[in-house]
């Protein structure tokens, strides 16, 4: 299946896809008219490969570093764009005086001491 997305997604070259009959393999049963893909399967196949390997690696920045050996910050911008262009976080606007908070927080959540829920709630706090 990996292959055939792969193979999908060059060949649309980021156009938007509407899918127009699905079926249902274990019964048989299809559907048909117009759907749109989630916002997940309309990244590109290389932001889904990163979103994937994010998630396997349990939110640990440092591991993704590693992993495609980019810096600390380049992992953090390619999550704000994928975070962006899926509309998933607001904006979270931190005043300069709680800035260090801010460290400490991202802090814990890179050591696994936090989830990320919890990160996004003490930062809006």
């Amino acid at each position: 299946m990996t292959k055939e997305w792969t193979e999908l997604t060059k060949l649309t070259g980021g156009s938007e896809i509407t899918v127009e009959r699905v079926k249902i393999s274990s019964s048989g049963i299809a559907i048909e008219g117009e759907f749109l893909l989630p916002p997940l399967a309309q990244l590109p196949y290389e932001d889904q490969v990163f979103i994937m390997a994010f998630i396997g690696a349990h939110g640990s920045i440092k591991y993704m570093e590693h992993l495609f050996g980019i810096s600390y910050p380049t992992v953090k911008n390619r999550l704000d764009k994928l975070a962006s262009r899926l509309n998933m976080v607001e904006a979270v606007n931190i005043p300069e005086s709680r800035q260090a908070d801010r460290e400490d927080v991202l802090g814990m959540l890179e050591r696994g001491e936090i989830t990320a829920a919890e990160a996004i709630r003490k930062l809006k706090q």
